[in-house]
This record gives structure tokens, sequence and C-alpha cells, in this order.
């Protein structure tokens, strides 16, 4: 692409150097720097892409745009000047990659929990209707075919549009985000215009970085005011209307909402809802009649998350009798509420469950279904969000026997996280245990058939932070080779 063309875009700007005639491409890592690529330097919170302009010079970069003074470069490299690389960079790789959100239907789904369920239902059931997306988030990048790990549960503003611009080549009609507050914050969106914004609740997390509620509410809003004010537009925000959060974010944007809940007068209303062991079923009041649901998933808290995924596609256009024709087919997600028995040994449930609301509606799912005991296993660590570990334990006091350990520890001390969680205990019957898999081991032995062992805050995860070193990790096996292993003993013992 012709370099003036870009730099037209940009309104204030210095220049020094000999500006290039074209451009290759646009970077933000100096890694991936190739001759003749631009190369924006961003500021971050850990990591100042300022310090690396030396390396995209050595690997070819022929433009460094930058917000402060760049010394140490080759004369007449060609550098400019703005207020804010992030801005730019987000205006600069759209036009280059050719505005790709605006070639398929574009679905936000944010909120503290449900944003992977929601998101990957809406895209299942997208598939199950002869329909093609493609959706980025915590489980990584898919589409129909096609998988690709993710770095965040929202992608940087380059990833974000390559994978769009790879939706829009495989023919999807819609791609869906799962975007985080962080996300929002640090603008990894910019410059992604959004048809359908979903809220699924708010609750405590991440106050490590946003503070306060208030803040992290006003993050979260930030999903419903990049709608935009263009009401010449089909736009739609879709609202949990229990959380008194939707309120204010019905208030950011002019466009029609549509809301979902438990309570009287939500579009998309749940009532007369039965759960088992295999799933859940309802009546659905909406737009289009009464309906009768039936679905794998279980819980209360899923009974939201289908409604926010079958309101989020009424929106984007599905009838509802075709959504609910292919709702029992679609099945939870790894590692959210997975569901793992043996013929001789306790049911275990893997959750990514990584917060006190989060914490308490796994529990409540499980209680209806408890013939024994329920063991739950808490865990936390690196540092992140302290305020939130005592509140955590609390809630999971509610359980016959928890285990306490470590996720992700980092350069924490273990003891301390232990002692934070412990501090929170509402009775006696609990252990500590800092080593992850020994205590998901320990679960598993001490539990008997008819109870239910719950571990929280991993999910799909398979890695685990020690110190400063990403070590391979898998609940899933684990959890498996001890059932099977427990299972072999009997057989010997019998």
């Amino acid at each position: 692409m012709k370099t003036e063309e870009l730099l037209n875009l940009i309104k204030i700007k210095t220049i020094q150097g000999i500006v290039p005639d074209f451009i290759e491409g646009i970077q933000m890592d100096s890694r991936n720097v190739g001759p003749g690529d631009i190369f924006v330097c961003i500021t971050g919170y850990t990591v100042d892409g300022h310090e690396f302009v030396e390396d995209a010079v050595r690997r070819g970069a022929s433009m460094i745009i930058a917000e402060k003074e760049i010394s140490h470069v080759p004369d007449g490299l060609c550098v400019v000047r703005v207020k804010d690389s992030a801005k730019v960079l987000a205006r600069l790789a759209a036009h280059l990659y050719g505005y790709p959100a605006a070639k398929l239907s574009t679905i936000g789904v944010t909120g503290t929990n449900g944003k992977t369920t929601v998101s990957h239902m809406i895209h299942e059931l997208m598939g199950k209707a002869g329909q093609k997306s493609a959706v980025a988030g915590t489980l990584g990048f898919r589409s129909a075919d096609t998988w690709a790990p993710t770095p965040n549960t929202t992608s940087d503003i380059l990833s974000n549009l390559k994978m769009l611009e790879k939706a829009a080549e495989s023919d999807c009609s819609a791609m869906i985000f799962e975007t985080s507050s962080q996300g929002l914050v640090n603008g990894r969106m910019w410059g992604i215009e959004l048809d359908i914004a979903v809220f699924t609740n708010l609750s405590h997390d991440h106050l490590d970085f946003h503070k306060s509620m208030e803040s992290y509410g006003h993050a979260k809003g930030l999903l419903f005011s990049q709608l935009g004010q263009d009401v010449r537009k089909t736009k739609f925000a879709v609202l949990n209307q229990d959380d008194s959060w939707s309120a204010s974010f019905s208030r950011m944007t002019p466009f029609e909402t549509i809301s979902y809940g438990l309570s009287a007068g939500a579009d998309f209303q749940a009532s007369q809802i039965s759960y088992d062991e295999q799933g859940t079923e309802f009546m659905l009041e909406s737009p289009e009649g009464t309906f009768a649901v039936k679905t794998a998933f279980i819980g209360k808290f899923n009974v939201y998350n289908v409604l926010a995924a079958l309101a989020a596609l009424y929106a984007y256009g599905m009838e509802i009798e075709t959504m609910l024709e292919h709702l029992p087919e679609i099945y939870p997600v790894e590692g959210r509420m997975e569901k793992l028995a043996s013929s001789d040994g306790p049911t275990v449930y893997i959750d990514y469950a990584h917060t006190p609301d989060a914490i308490e509606k796994a529990i409540d799912s499980l209680l209806p279904f408890k013939k024994g005991r329920l063991i739950v296993l808490i865990a936390g660590g690196n540092y992140r969000d302290q305020l939130k570990r005592p509140i955590m334990a609390e809630k999971a006091s509610i359980a016959d026997y928890v285990i306490i350990t470590t996720n992700n520890p980092g350069q924490e001390p273990s003891r301390e996280i232990l002692q934070a969680y412990e501090k929170g205990m509402l009775h006696s019957r609990y252990t500590l245990i800092a080593e992850r898999a020994e205590a998901v081991r320990h679960a598993i032995r001490i539990a008997e058939k008819e109870d239910i062992v719950l571990l929280t805050d991993k999910g799909h995860e398979t890695t685990l932070l020690v110190g400063d070193r990403y070590l391979p990790y898998n609940e899933k096996e684990i959890v498996l080779e001890q059932l099977n292993f427990q299972a072999m003993n009997k057989e010997q013992v019998n």
C-alpha cells in the first residue's frame, strides 16, 4: 500500500526522515517485523515498544511510529511522532486490512462470568443451523475449519483484525468476540465496529486492575458505548435484566435493547425451570411466543447463559424455533462444568470459576444432585485480586469439605496465598495443600462414590505458572488418572 495513503489518515503528526513510497505491513511486536513494515511503538503496562526500535530496524522496518522521542536510529529512517500510538495503530491497521469487520456481523460478549459459554453457544448454534461463524476468546480462535491459540481473552488490535480477515475469507457470516474489561480499557477492540453487544453479569473480579466496582462497571460499559451513534445502522444491546448494571449500559447506547432474565418483563424470560444431572428444562417467554426449552447445561447460571445466547441470535436474525431445535445438541465447552465420572468413583466437575459469584453459582448448581458429600477445591495466586480470596472461601464454606490450594502462584509465596483464603472459611472442615496436582489427587482420594467433587479456577488451562516458568499441567488428565488408579486398586482388592 502507498505510504502516503496511510499517513493521510493521521491528522496530528511530525515526520522525520525519508518517507518510503510503499509499506508491506504493520506490526506492534518487533519480533514479527519484516522488510518494508511499519513498526508501531505501543506503551504497555509491562512492555514499552519504544525499547525495541533497534530490533525492528534490524529486521527491516522502513518506518517507525512512536509517541516518544526515538534516538539511535539510522539517518534517513522515517520516524513519525504521534500523540497516541495505539489509536494510530487501530486506524492504520483497519485501513490496511480493508476494514474486515464490515464484511460480516460482529458480536461482542462481556461480563464477569459466562463470556466463554455464551460466545461458544452462539457459535455452535450458528453452525448447527448451517451458518458459518468464528469465535475468539479464552479458548482461542475457532471457525468451522480453524483453531489457533490466543494469549488473552481479548486479543490485541492486530490479532483481532487478522482473525476477522480469516473469518471473512472463510465465508463466515459472523464473528463473536469475548471482550474482557482489561481488553476494552486497553483499546484492543478499537477499529472493530460491533453490531451486537451482549452483557452477562457483573460481580467482584479484577479489582487489582480496576480498583473499584464502579471503575470495573465503567470498563464493561465501554462495549456498549462503542456501538456508536449512527442510528441509520441496525444494532442491538442484549442485557441481563436481573443485573442492576444493565440499566446503566442501556443508557450508554442509542440502539434498541433486548433483555433476558428470570424476572417478569424480560424479552426472553425463563420460568418453570427443572434441573437434573443431565441438563435443564424450562419454559421460554419470547417475542415470538412461548416455547419449551431443553438443554444439556446444568444450573441456574447456565439458564442465564442460554437466554443470553438465544437473545443475541434473535438480534442477529435467527428464528427461535431453529435455535431451540439445535440447542439440545450443544454441550458445555471444555473446563466449564465439565463432568467426569467413573462407575465406582465420585462425580467430578471441572470449572473455570474464579470469582466469589462464580464459586457460589457453581456450588448452587450441584446442590440439588448431592447424595453424599460436596468437596470443593478453590485456588488462586500470582498476586491477582487478593481482596476476593477470603470471599471465595466464604462462598465455598457451604461445601462439606474444602481444599485450598494454588493456581498460577508465580512469584507469590504459597503460604501467603493459602492463609489469605483461610481467613474466609466459616468452618474447620478444610485443608491447605500448596501443590495443585496433589490437592486434586487428594480430593479424588478422599471422595466416595456418592460424593461430588468440584475443582475450580483452572478449567481448560493446560499450564501452571510456578516462579517464572509455565509448566505443563492438565487437570482433566490428573483427575482421570486418579480415578483409574483407584478403580484398579478396588478391583485388585476384590
